[in-house]
């Protein structure tokens, strides 16, 4: 597995290109951690963190699919660049203005995350157009789920670590900083700047038009929210132990956990259908939150939630699989995007519910909240098979240099799409 990671970072471009999308995702990615630190920091409840927090998932949550609609239509750099600077500028308002006036304490996390950019589908469209052969796109998707994990891990230490040695508002300002430099290095390579979407059918519905892909967002919205609900348990938790850097070292374990299964995932090439397979996925991703309920003491807790975080990464992995045969034509960073959408609607829902779920019935009801989420997911999955069963196209596209797509075979899950 490592040779064939090292393979794609030789590829000209790669190495930067995933660099650069990750660095850029960071305020994405620590966002609600950041917000609810940086709320109680400044002597908020953990109910208006949880809602901001909120606000801004679905504030991401409609922006994500518009933005990535407009990339297919006009390109990365004319959205992916200005959609980033003004997530900054969004946060830096929250940061500066901080909670004097509420109204515009949620308009700033409003535009963060209204204008949060689409770069984690944008990757994924740009990858065949560098990489060429469809094994080595599809063992980029692997190394990109494994990388994403690492950002996971890192991205919660290094908003404490800020935190610890200036403030939580120092925090939100570094790392959005750092996001606008990610996507300028995304943008400003040939490949974004060459990259065109394949023609599309005109229709208002877009990607949404796929009932598989319907099926996959209904289930991905529970997994989401059972992240959301995390983010806000894990900080009650924290409180409970007396020490802000327990929750720190909470969400990297789920992190590390999601990086270690991510790549043995990735280790390995999969047979019989992807929708099956995910189904499976769930289930196990279900059973590893149920026992955070617990709330044992800090060392079995980062072990159970390194465990928990294990099947993370590989249902990331499958459903973008699942996506790459579902999703219309032509709609490439638009169906991505409204996976990232999902996550961010179950996110806040997760957020909102799990903080006056502190408050109402202590910590361990948070977590409830998280094992409900991954319950609730796999239902759904099983209650969709049969619209699952049938791919919307039964090839995966691979993109010249201007992004026309070129004739491709039946992929098979040897050569599945990984996140």
């Amino acid at each position: 597995m490592a040779a064939g990671y090292l393979d794609i970072l030789r590829a000209r471009h790669a190495a930067r290109l995933l660099t650069g999308t990750l660095v850029g995702r960071l305020p994405n990615g620590t966002a609600h951690i950041a917000i609810v630190l940086f709320t109680r920091a400044e002597g908020g409840s953990y109910t208006l963190a949880g809602a901001l927090a909120a606000v801004y998932g679905l504030a991401t949550a409609v922006g994500q699919p518009l933005l990535g609609r407009a990339v297919d239509l006009y390109g990365q750099p004319r959205v992916q660049l200005p959609a980033s600077v003004l997530s900054a500028l969004g946060m830096a308002l929250l940061a500066v203005a901080g909670f004097g006036s509420l109204p515009l304490a949620y308009a700033a996390v409003v535009v963060a995350g209204v204008f949060t950019p689409p770069l984690e589908g944008g990757l994924r469209a740009l990858w065949p157009s560098v990489l060429g052969s469809e094994d080595r796109v599809h063992r980029a998707y692997a190394m990109d789920a494994v990388a994403q994990e690492v950002m996971f891990t890192i991205g919660p230490l290094l908003v404490t670590l800020l935190v610890s040695l200036w403030s939580p508002a120092a925090a939100l300002l570094v790392i959005n900083a750092i996001g606008v430099l990610g996507a300028l290095s995304v943008v400003l390579s040939e490949p974004s700047r060459t990259w065109r979407s394949a023609p599309r059918e005109a229709h208002w519905l877009g990607a949404l038009r796929s009932r598989g892909l319907l099926a996959l967002l209904g289930s991905f919205f529970f997994v989401g929210m059972a992240l959301g609900s995390i983010t806000v348990a894990g900080v009650a938790y924290a409180d409970d132990h007396g020490r802000e850097s327990v929750y720190g070292w909470l969400m990297a374990a789920l992190g590390l956990g999601a990086l270690i299964g991510g790549a043995l995932y990735g280790a390995r090439q999969w047979s019989g259908p992807p929708e099956r397979r995910l189904r499976v996925i769930v289930a196990l991703l279900a059973l590893g939150y149920l026992p955070l309920m617990l709330t044992p003491g800090v060392v079995a807790m980062t072990v159970l939630a390194a465990v928990a975080g294990v099947f993370l990464a590989p249902a990331i992995a499958c459903s973008f699989i699942v996506v790459d045969r579902h999703a219309p034509r032509g709609t490439v960073t638009e169906a991505f995007s409204w996976l990232v959408t999902t996550f961010g609607v179950g996110a806040a829902a997760g957020t909102a519910v799990a903080g006056p779920a502190v408050e109402l019935g202590g910590t361990a009801w948070s977590f409830a909240v998280a094992g409900a989420g991954g319950v609730a997911a796999l239902i759904v999955l099983l209650s969709t098979g049969r619209v699952l069963a049938v791919p919307g196209h039964s090839a995966v596209a691979v993109r010249g240099p201007e992004g026309d797509r070129e004739d491709a075979v039946e992929p098979g899950l040897s050569q599945g799409r990984q996140a």
